[in-house]
């Protein structure tokens, strides 16, 4: 025993992973029931369809995200623009450098917080993303297409729930 150290019973020791399978649950486990691969695979058929659909306005998911809010509510902080889509500050920050690299936002200091980083879309980012929005909804059909009407709010308001 290490000098100092507080003896550990064998019943206090926590079990090691290997100790703590539980044999039925791995024998039931199947994939293709998972919601993270259900997720995932209906992620990836989307990102296609969009890619096949958006192919000409090189602009990634992500970027359409944050330029798409961005047309909705005008001139906003960087910050707040990456919470409302789901991107988080680092990424944010990457993705509004390539967008304004591209000529498509404007970045600037909030007059009222210099701290503050605004975004605002220029006029070709305008017509960048009103483009694309005039195809958007393309997207989301063919990508709900194996659906009812019906089946495809329900995957909606379902999914908005869990985000």
């Amino acid at each position: 025993m290490a000098h100092g150290a507080p003896a550990v019973s064998a019943a206090n020791r926590q079990r090691s992973p290997a100790e703590r399978i539980d044999r039925e649950a791995v024998r039931a486990y199947r994939l293709e029931e998972q919601i993270g691969h259900l997720i995932r695979r209906a992620h990836q058929r989307a990102s296609a369809i969009f890619d096949a659909v958006m192919r000409g306005f090189d602009v990634t998911p992500v970027q359409f995200a944050a330029l798409a809010k961005l047309h909705d509510l005008g001139p906003t902080s960087q910050n707040l623009l990456g919470r409302m889509v789901g991107i988080d500050p680092a990424t944010m920050f990457g993705v509004a450098g390539r967008l304004a690299k591209r000529g498509l936002v404007r970045q600037g200091p909030d007059p009222s917080d210099a701290r503050r980083i605004l975004l605002d879309l220029t006029g070709e980012g305008r017509a960048v993303v009103e483009g694309m929005k005039s195809v958007g909804a393309e997207v989301s059909a063919r990508t709900l297409d194996p659906l009812t009407p019906g089946e495809a709010r329900e995957l909606q308001r379902l999914l908005a729930r869990i985000c």
